[in-house]
Parts: C-alpha cells; structure tokens; sequence
C-alpha cells in the first residue's frame, strides 16, 4: 500500500462559523487543543492570524520538543483557515523545505458549524521506505497519516469541549 498524503477529521460545534473560524485562526491558542501544539513561541502573533503572516510553532511529542516556521495560506473569516509548515529546528526552526499543510474548513451545520481539519504530508520528495522508517521511529510504531488522524480526532474533540463551555 502506498503512503497517505492527506487525512481529514470533522465535528460539529454548537457556535457559529464565525467564533469557531476566530478559535482557529489564533496559532498562539492552538496549543489549549492540539495534543502535539503547545501554541506560539515569543513575537508570534497574538490575534487572528492574516493571510501571508508567518509564525513559529512550538511543538512536543513525548520528551522530544522542536519549532516550526508556518505561513498561513488561507484566512476567510467563517470559512477557511490554513497554513504551510516549512522549516523545522530544536530552537529556531533553521531546517527549510516542504514539511506539511494544515486547513481548517467551517460550514454552517444544524445547532451550529462542522469544522473540518485536514494534515497534508508535503515530503513529496521523500522515497517511500525513507519515510515509512522516518515515520515509524517520530510516531512509536504508526505512519505520520495515521498519527496525525489520530491527533486530528484529539483536536477537534478539545475544540468543541472548549468552545461549547463558552
């Protein structure tokens, strides 16, 4: 079987497109939900994030912590967020090239706003058997598609608990 590129999760939440869209589209609040984010590093942004700003994420699995460099790509208010990651480092994120894409999706949902979050692998390059033992070795066992379904679910669950509480 070949590698999976994308994987995508949805939920619906009991607010508007417009306040899920608002959550989102802060990366320095990303970390509340995600259980791999731990949010923004110093001198990112605080709001709302606007097409081609940049940010640097910090970010944990286990003991091991590392930055990423991101560019938002999509910021339409109640619709759509989404962002580039493009460098990678312990510290300062000095590692350049494609790493992956995330995307934010939000319609209008009975009671409220399906929220739709995509990870797209951009290793394009990367062989197979490269990746695969790559993989293997960052996520304990799994592929990163389904390490990050797998987080996906995870993130979107906190989200509607946090925005459903107020």
């Amino acid at each position: 079987m070949g590698r999976v590129f994308t994987v995508s999760g949805s939920i619906v939440v009991a607010v508007p497109p417009e306040v899920a869209y608002r959550a989102v589209s802060r990366p320095a609040d990303m970390g509340r939900w995600s259980p791999e984010n731990l949010g923004t590093t110093a001198g990112s942004a605080d709001g709302p994030a606007a097409l081609g700003s940049s940010f640097v994420g910090r970010n944990k699995r286990g003991r091991v912590r590392w930055v990423t460099r991101c560019t938002v790509t999509a910021a339409e208010p109640g619709r759509r967020f989404a962002f580039r990651v493009h460098a990678i480092g312990v510290r300062t994120p000095r590692l350049r090239g494609p790493i992956a894409s995330w995307e934010y999706r939000f319609e209008a949902a009975d009671g409220g706003t399906r929220v739709t979050e995509t990870w797209t692998d951009d290793r394009r390059s990367w062989p197979a058997p490269v990746a695969n033992v790559f993989d293997r070795i960052a996520t304990s066992g799994r592929t990163f598609a389904d390490f990050q379904a797998r987080n996906i679910e995870k993130t979107l669950r906190n989200l509607k608990r946090e925005l459903e509480a107020g």
